[in-house]
């Protein structure tokens, strides 16, 4: 790659978290039987009428404030014409020239730092409906396909970014953190693999030094972050193939195969013009004023990167840590009422990040699911830091604990699981064991040290783990050395 340079540009779509579709009173969620949620509007039959669904523009004035955008003052909604079977009018309420909001951005960390990428635009849109093809497991080999109007109207955002994305890295960073506002700020669930939220890459290589951007593909649809850096690398290398042997990129679409770990040609690319924009008739401008812009801004919770700082700088954790836990938003608001008094965070984060988490992944669940609440955790570890139960007996407490729902110190009394700190018990136990291992004390004692290892093992095992480890290790060697 040292001869080009990787231009990247996102558009991502995202399905908002309304009741009911942009332009209808049809129930906007995702499922149900195929062209149950449907009426004559969002049909496109003839003399149906659209009507905005205020809740739409207040999404997404909210996303474009979050995303440090400018709210135009005016906007209006486009038609956008084109063909497809998914599409019932023929055409697509879009915004065109006058969006409602411009000029935003984000940062992103990535290995190589931070890193600020430019928002182009958001605007608001419907979404068409889907194609389910039948034959075989995607659109190449199917036999036929079906149309679902359900998603048709469904109310979406567009965001453009900048084409200020240089790497495949940076890419997937972007999308992880566009997502991770959105879901935050309440106007999307972000769920990639139900369709909510779909990416379109747009990538071109041009070599080092030239300011004229080099032709670009687009790689549409893309419902996984591991997807978009994928679909970049592999394009990187697609482009870089052919320029090396004096061939043209093509400006086209193309869709990326996950079982193949390549894009495939879909059609060649439409400029703006094709689609023939105009304003639409049915639908007036809009008007916001700056007042409601500053009273949705008020409103907005603490977006990602102001947890993060408040996590590093403010709760003490690692970078690394405040970035796995404010990437999942359940996770992190659980976090913070686990913490809430307490005096070991750390701890906190490392079990949610560690046995928690790989429960959680185990049976598919989401934390919201859990038997346990965040007070539970925070005295699970506070008995742990108080020396009356260790890391080993924890871990199956805590597995009862997310099952039944029970209280950490319940579960240690009933089971009678309290660490073991009394010296002159461990000693009996610890004296029995070298009876037992003569030949393991002789060799301790000719100069195998290692062997303290299995003698302090088999104590542990004698009290069913519940032995302070540093206090057995203390005594295991000062009665070898009597």
């Amino acid at each position: 790659m040292a001869k080009y340079e990787v231009v990247v540009g996102i558009e991502v779509h995202a399905e908002l978290l309304t009741e009911t579709k942009i332009f209808c009173g049809c129930p906007a969620k995702f499922g149900g039987e195929p062209n149950t949620h449907v009426c004559p509007v969002c049909l496109g039959l003839p003399g149906a009428l659209p009507v905005l669904n205020e809740r739409v523009l207040e999404f997404a004035i909210r996303a474009g404030v979050a995303l440090n955008g400018h709210i135009a003052e005016r906007s209006k909604f486009d038609r956008k014409n084109y063909f497809y079977p998914d599409l019932p009018k023929g055409y697509q309420i879009s915004q065109y020239d006058q969006p409602i909001m411009e000029r935003g951005w984000i940062d992103i960390s990535t290995s190589e730092g931070s890193k600020r990428i430019g928002v182009h635009r958001l605007h608001m849109e419907e979404d068409a409906g889907k194609l389910v093809h039948q034959g075989a497991a995607g659109l190449a080999g199917a036999t036929h396909s079906l149309v679902d109007l359900n998603r048709a109207g469904v109310p979406l955002v567009e965001i453009v970014s900048e084409p200020e994305i240089s790497s495949p890295e940076e890419a997937r960073r972007y999308v992880e953190e566009l997502r991770n506002i959105l879901v935050t700020i309440g106007v999307t669930d972000g769920k990639m693999e139900e369709g909510s939220l779909r990416c379109d890459v747009n990538l071109s290589l041009r070599p080092f030094g030239q300011s004229e951007l080099g032709t670009k593909t687009e790689v549409k649809n893309l419902n996984s972050f591991r997807a978009v850096q994928k679909a970049c690398e592999y394009e990187i290398q697609r482009q870089t193939e052919l320029l090396d042997a004096g061939a043209k990129v093509s400006q086209e679409s193309r869709l990326w195969n996950e079982e193949r770990g390549v894009t495939m040609l879909m059609r060649s690319k439409e400029e703006a013009h094709d689609y023939r924009y105009f304003p639409d008739p049915d639908l007036v401008p809009l008007a916001v004023s700056r007042d409601v812009v500053e009273s949705i801004r008020k409103q907005l919770p603490e977006l990602p990167a102001e947890r993060r700082a408040r996590y590093t700088e403010g709760v003490g954790l690692p970078a690394y840590d405040a970035g796995v836990l404010t990437d999942n938003l359940e996770l992190a608001l659980y976090f913070d009422r686990a913490i809430e008094g307490s005096g070991n965070p750390k701890a906190i984060a490392n079990w949610l990040m560690g046995d928690v988490a790989a429960i959680l992944n185990r049976e598919g669940k989401g934390i919201g699911e859990l038997a346990m609440r965040p007070e539970q955790l925070r005295k699970l570890v506070e008995l742990i830091d108080a020396d009356v139960i260790s890391g080993k007996i924890a871990k199956a407490v805590l597995g009862e604990m997310l099952t039944t729902g029970q209280d950490a110190e319940r579960i240690v009394a009933d089971r009678g699981l309290s660490q073991l700190t009394n010296e002159d018990e461990l000693r009996v136990v610890i004296r029995g064991i070298l009876e037992q291992n003569p030949s393991q004390v002789a060799d301790y004692r000719a100069g195998k040290t290692k062997v303290v290892g299995f003698l302090v093992g088999q104590a542990m095992k004698a009290t069913g783990g519940r032995a302070k480890p540093d206090m057995l290790n203390r005594l295991m060697t000062s009665e070898l050395a009597d």
